[in-house]
C-alpha cells in the first residue's frame, strides 16, 4: 500500500473523529482547531478527492437544505482500506519514532 502523505493522514483522522458530520467546511475547521494551522478549502479537496480515487474514502451526497440554497452536502467517510492505511501509517509512525527516546534523553 502507498504511504500516505501528512495531509491526506490528517484528512482520514478528522474525517474518522467527525463520523457522519464529515464535510468539507466540518474537516475544515476540524483540522484547524486540531493543527493550530490555517488550512485553505482548496488544500483539503484536492488530496479528498486523491483519497477518494485511491478508494480509501466514499463520498455520498447529503440532503438540499434551505440554509444552503437548495445545495447538498458532500460528506465523507472512512472505507476499511482507509482504516488500514491510517492503521499502516500509525505503525510506521511508532516506529519511526522508536528510537527517539533515548536520543532525547542524551542531550
Amino acid at each position: 500500500m502507498k504511504i500516505l502523505s501528512k495531509p491526506e493522514e490528517l484528512l482520514l483522522l478528522s474525517i474518522c473523529n467527525l463520523g457522519d458530520n464529515a464535510y468539507g467546511v466540518e474537516i475544515l475547521n476540524f483540522l484547524t482547531k486540531k493543527t493550530g494551522n490555517e488550512w485553505s478549502i482548496g488544500s483539503i479537496y484536492v488530496p479528498l478527492d486523491r483519497l477518494a480515487r485511491m478508494g480509501l474514502v466514499d463520498t455520498y451526497q447529503g440532503e438540499p437544505t434551505a440554509k444552503r440554497g437548495g445545495r447538498s452536502k458532500r460528506f465523507y467517510r472512512i472505507t476499511n482500506k482507509g482504516l488500514s492505511a491510517i492503521r499502516q501509517s500509525r505503525e510506521i509512525s511508532e516506529d519511526m519514532w522508536s528510537g527517539i527516546s533515548e536520543l532525547a534523553a542524551e542531550k
